[in-house]
């Protein structure tokens, strides 16, 4: 079936609320625009990848440990991190329809090359609002941090940040990772968790929104190693793409950031992106940020953030290698790359897209499902007596017994689950079922006692 971009984004945001992956937040209040609730099989979905991320990059590697690091910090953090100062985006706003739109999307449409953020404002007047064509404002900037207050009362005194990223503090607690943990250079520190930004123009459903969840690695090596480090770094971001997202190569590039474009601190930026219906999009990054971010907290702290190398008996401030992956894009990507829209005929003649979602079976949110072919006591003893193995072995498993044998194939299918198993009038005498593969559609006979360890044993 061939379906447009645009209309396969639209087919895949209404799979997600009618299979239970992602709803529209709020939603018996009219929503609330860019927020979305994850369901129970996108919330699975999403700790699986997180799961499969901190066993790759911190349970299997001996130069990484994780942290966990708070979403409100000490106010002075921000200042010290140049938060406060910079992190801000260029808005300009429609005079007629009052849209507000960030300026550097604006020019990147008309194929123009945008300024650092911090550069002289950038000239607009050629520049038109894309929704109604009326005249754009002229630029501000327009401060990311969410703001908050600490305390009873509202002063400036009380005045607190949500994080607008998780890497700020793995900086402030490097000094204890250093002096407590015994590491040696290069190491990291990992974290996975929320960051918030108040985004001008959010969008594209769960690409951006105001809170999202990230993958963080802050990876300090001696100096003279970065150009190694970073390099180890994007090779291990492309296995991770393709390995456990299993995206394919060919919707995935890794855009070198001209030195125009990057962040003033950053030596080399990397941007890991796929091919989404709306576009090449970022999945992630990987920044190689000098020694600014220990200097900067060093300076503002007070506190020596050196280490000390033992082969020089020398204190250094360590450059940083900074691969960063998007949780929540992580998800949408998979989604995107894995859902299989063709056709199916219907009752009436006509034809409507059939979803088939082929996951990878370790990101499944569902790994088996268990069908007795008819709702008669021994085939739905013997079912819930599989469904009770499954959850022994911490298998995730769902039971069904509604509707027809078709009918539940082609809803697991559209849920992703990679194999179905159906206990039928042979099970009893051969004690044995049905094993339906999802994506070939083939079928085989397994032993009832033989069925968990081969589900667990193909779960790659």
């Amino acid at each position: 079936m061939s379906i447009s971009q645009e209309k396969k984004m639209d087919l895949l945001v209404s799979f997600c609320k009618r299979r239970g992956y992602v709803y529209p937040d709020s939603e018996i209040y009219g929503g609330f625009a860019n927020a979305f609730d994850f369901g129970p099989y996108g919330t699975e979905l999403k700790n699986n990848i997180r799961d499969e991320w901190w066993k790759r990059f911190v349970h299997m590697r001996t130069d990484v440990v994780g942290v966990d690091t708070p979403i409100i910090q000490n106010p002075k953090v921000w200042e010290a991190s140049g938060h406060l100062q910079n992190f801000s985006d260029p808005l300009v706003e429609c005079k007629r329809c009052h849209h507000r739109f960030r300026a550097d999307h604006l020019l990147e449409a008309r194929q123009s090359e945008p300024g650092y953020d911090k550069e002289a404002p950038v000239d607009l007047k050629d520049v038109r609002c894309p929704e109604c064509g009326g005249e754009l404002t002229d630029m501000m900037y327009f401060n990311l941090m969410l703001k908050t207050s600490i305390g009873v009362r509202e002063d400036a005194a009380s005045v607190a940040y949500l994080r607008p990223e998780a890497a700020v503090g793995m900086f402030t607690t490097w000094k204890n990772i250093r002096d407590s943990m015994r590491v040696k250079l290069p190491f990291g520190i990992a974290q996975i968790g929320k960051a918030f930004r108040n985004e001008i123009t959010p969008g594209n459903f769960i690409f951006r929104t105001r809170e999202f969840e990230v993958m963080e690695i802050e990876y300090f090596v001696k100096p003279d190693d970065a150009s190694r480090a970073i390099d180890m770094w994007l090779e291990a971001y492309k296995k991770w793409c393709t390995e456990v997202l299993r995206l394919d190569p060919a919707h995935v590039q890794y855009r070198e950031v001209p030195e125009s474009d990057r962040a003033f601190y950053s030596a080399r930026s990397i941007d890991p992106e796929y091919a989404f219906p709306f576009g090449m999009n970022e999945l992630g990054g990987l920044v190689n940020r000098t020694d600014y971010d220990l200097s900067r907290h060093q300076k503002y702290s007070k506190q020596d953030l050196r280490w000390l190398d033992p082969e020089t008996n020398q204190k250094i401030l360590p450059y940083v290698i900074e691969p960063t992956w998007g949780l929540t894009r992580s998800v949408l990507a998979v989604l995107c790359e894995h859902l299989d829209i063709d056709e199916a005929d219907t009752s009436d003649g006509d034809k409507e897209p059939r979803m088939v979602l082929r996951l990878p079976p370790r990101l499944a949110p569902v790994k088996v499902a268990v069908f007795p072919l008819q709702k008669k006591d021994a085939m739905t003893s013997t079912a819930k007596k599989l469904v009770a193995a499954f959850h022994a072995a911490d298998i995730v498993v769902e039971y069904d017994d509604s509707a027809s044998i078709g009918k539940r194939y082609r809803r697991q299918d559209e849920i992703g689950t990679p194999w179905c198993l159906t206990v039928d009038v042979e099970s009893a005498s051969d004690a044995s079922v049905t094993v339906r593969e999802r994506d070939s559609m083939s079928q085989e006979r397994i032993a009832l006692n033989d069925v968990v360890a081969w589900i667990h044993q193909h779960i790659i």
